[in-house]
């Protein structure tokens, strides 16, 4: 999947967050959005991904040299991000049933080979309410990556992570993020050290 961008901008009421991107997210490649709190990367990420139409600019997606709906997108990604909810009814097994009723699993892998991802086999009937903020986010993680997609879009991927969890997500971007259009958004390097390509929201701003 490549991404191409012509004079993006977005903007809330007068305020430009960012304008005039002119840049490219070419496929199978690792890029990393950078910027302090507050900055836009997640708004940019969230235009990126279809959930926010720009103020400004054209978007186009391109999937094996072939024109992507924009409503489509959603199909060719997976996204882990702070602000996405888990259904927290459902128990682990329930959660990745419903995940993958609209994903494919990555070659090789099924429902036990998430929860194994996880090191959560034995909690299978566990109720996703009662997990720690660090399970639920290693769950978010484990979803995006383990889905057979072109595109892995991960915003603050390590926050709520302790020491062992971030060696965790590092292992998982081993394993998973090749061959596939990657995109951190981050402010902290060892999330994104791994990144061939750096857009820095500062660039853009009016």
């Amino acid at each position: 999947m490549t991404i191409s961008l012509k004079n993006i901008g977005r903007r809330f009421n007068r305020e430009w967050i960012f304008k005039g991107i002119d840049y490219t997210f070419a496929d199978r490649e690792s890029y990393a959005i950078l910027g302090s709190n507050g900055s836009g990367k997640s708004t940019l990420l969230q235009v990126l991904n279809g959930s926010l139409v720009p103020s400004a600019g054209d978007l186009a997606y391109t999937y094996e040299s072939k024109l992507v709906n924009p409503e489509d997108v959603f199909t060719y990604l997976s996204l882990a991000a702070p602000y996405l909810e888990l259904i927290e009814e459902f128990s682990l097994s329930e959660i990745i049933e419903f995940h993958f009723k609209f994903k494919h699993y990555k070659p090789g892998l099924d429902k036990q080979a998430v929860a194994d991802t996880l090191g959560l086999a034995g909690s299978r009937n566990k109720l996703v309410k009662y997990f720690s903020s660090g399970m639920k986010q290693r769950l978010k993680l484990a979803l995006a990556f383990c889905s057979d997609t072109p595109m892995l879009m991960l915003d603050e991927p390590t926050s709520n992570l302790d020491t062992q969890g971030i060696d965790w997500y590092l292992s998982l971007i081993e394993q998973y993020s090749a061959n596939r259009l990657t995109i951190i958004c981050s402010n902290q390097e060892h999330e994104y050290s791994f990144c061939k390509n750096r857009l820095s929201i500062a660039d853009y701003k009016s």
